[in-house]
């Protein structure tokens, strides 16, 4: 039984079906689920996590998928018997319940687009799935068949003695029933990063290589994508007033050229101010979604230097909410890629050209550093690597990906370049923080090719091509070691990072040997 018509068993409970964000907005703040902002947008809470919780992601162990998954600790096994059951008592539950259901799409080509249907216990959860993915036309609704589901039922608690479960939340992925079945958790990112993973499993198979990265086009055309995890400045530097934004996290790249799997954005807005990010403040508004802001109770400000609920509180909206975006978000093949890290070691150069070996080692790499505990003094960085810039999301093993992208960087001559967003002069604590300032020239001077006009040289440990000038930046900045006062002390760091890259790059076994020649050396 397909599941259109499990979902229309429940009518007794009601059922709607795409509706507007007027009425979503307007049925979220009658069943009590948020309040309205000064700014119009809806403000809720999402209780116990406020992030996402990748220890109770499964993936169900298929005949059909169970020699192609990474298995491990990110991509955990569920037996199909549990699945069955978990998906017996959200049929069950669902029929007791009203329910809202998106049906859209993941990707913005149309050649490769999945048609996804959601369905949600939550009118403000469906607002989500209705802001996030791609929005059909009226003459595409009609035409819909979603290929895969999403149910999303955040009263829904497993019991982990009889369901097979780490706790009441669940995140399970069926690729051969085709469904993500979520609960435990209001926590809305989990809708959206389970279909990703749905995208980075399906893709690859199709020739299409899927990317966590922002992604901008300039007036001539020419794509530049950002990768980085976070803090590293991703959402930042693509959100760029002289080029066109194409989207802030999840992109494809095909024969085709580039394209959007998102039909809006999810930014973290603590400190977030009209000043510094005036493009996201401007989309805050009717329709947005605030996840987890504290709101003035006298008039309804959102505070956004309050973060008492947490510090990854969320603003979802519309990607067409950014003025001059990429609508719809597709364009060429990226000119330029850059590879985002935040080194608090601060021994990594500002700016430095990576080789096709060296951008696929940092690819599988994908480092940057970690400041647990900065706010109690702890300046020693705690360095974190998270494989393709993106490891909680990727059920193929990562050389799948990494061998397409360095295929891809041949094929169509890509410079990729490595920009330490971090600390210069001294590791956190003593150095000083890279200017925005400065990373933006140089992020201009790569993609408008005027690096290319500097000599490179190679710095010790991590073989990095390091330029001796760029404009717009105090060339004594570009080579780190020069920063620092006690040469041997940096000496000492970057041979401690290094080491860590080397020990981390041992999980890839089967790596080529060129590849693994193109890390540090220690």
């Amino acid at each position: 039984m397909s599941m259109k018509l499990e979902v229309e068993q429940t009518r007794g409970s009601a059922v709607h079906y795409n509706l507007s964000v007027a009425q979503l907005m307007s049925m979220s703040i009658q069943r009590k689920e948020g309040t309205l902002a000064s700014s119009g947008a809806l403000q809720v809470n999402t209780g116990k996590y406020t992030g996402r919780s990748p220890k109770d992601k499964f993936i169900v162990r298929e005949s059909s998928v169970i020699d192609d998954i990474d298995w491990g600790q990110v991509n955990q096994p569920i037996s199909e018997q549990q699945f069955e059951r978990l998906y017996e008592k959200a049929q069950s539950y669902m029929k007791q319940k009203e329910l809202f259901v998106f049906d859209g799409f993941a990707g913005a080509d149309p050649a490769y687009r999945l048609p996804i249907r959601v369905v949600n216990e939550y009118a403000w959860h469906n607002l989500f799935a209705h802001q996030l993915f791609v929005r059909p036309t009226n003459e595409e609704l009609l035409a819909h068949k979603a290929e895969f589901t999403v149910i999303a039922l955040p009263g829904l608690k497993a019991d982990p003695t009889v369901d097979g479960t780490k706790s009441e939340t669940f995140i399970c992925l069926s690729f051969e029933k085709k469904i993500v079945l979520i609960g435990g958790t209001e926590y809305a990112g989990e809708m959206k990063k389970s279909i990703f993973s749905v995208l980075n499993f399906i893709l690859p198979g199709k020739g299409v290589l899927p990317m966590h990265c922002s992604a901008n086009v300039g007036e001539d055309g020419d794509v530049a994508l950002f990768f980085g995890l976070s803090g590293t400045g991703k959402t930042t530097l693509s959100a760029d007033p002289n080029r066109r934004l194409i989207g802030d996290d999840e992109h494809g790249w095909s024969d085709n050229g580039v394209f959007n799997f998102e039909g809006g954005c999810y930014a973290k807005c603590a400190g977030l101010s009209e000043e510094k990010e005036p493009q996201i403040w401007e989309a805050i508004r009717f329709g947005s979604v605030l996840e987890n802001v504290v709101l003035d109770p006298t008039n309804g400000v959102a505070d956004y230097g309050n973060t008492q609920l947490t510090e990854n509180t969320r603003a979802a909206y519309p990607v067409e909410y950014i003025e001059g975006a990429m609508i719809p978000g597709v364009s060429g093949h990226p000119n330029v890629i850059m590879f985002l890290t935040a080194d608090a070691s601060g021994v990594l150069p500002p700016i430095s050209k990576l080789t096709k070996e060296q951008a696929m080692y940092h690819f599988l790499s994908g480092y940057t550093s970690k400041l647990a505990g900065t706010e109690r003094g702890v300046t020693e960085p705690e360095a974190t690597f998270s494989t393709c810039f993106g490891s909680p999301f990727l059920p193929l093993r990562p050389t799948v990906y990494a061998e397409m992208l360095g295929k891809k960087i041949d094929e169509h001559q890509v410079n990729v370049y490595l920009i330490n967003t971090g600390w210069f002069g001294g590791s956190y604590g003593v150095g000083e923080r890279m200017r925005l300032s400065y990373t933006r020239a140089m992020v201009t001077a790569a993609l408008n090719g005027s690096i290319e006009e500097a000599t490179f040289s190679a710095i010790p440990f991590f073989g990095l091509l390091c330029p001796d000038h760029v404009p717009g930046v105090p060339s004594e900045l570009l080579v780190p070691r020069n920063t620092w006062q006690d040469k041997e002390l940096y000496d000492k760091k970057a041979s401690d990072l290094a080491q860590r890259f080397v020990n981390n790059f041992k999980k890839f076994s089967h790596v080529d040997a060129s590849i693994v020649a193109a890390g540090p050396q220690v």
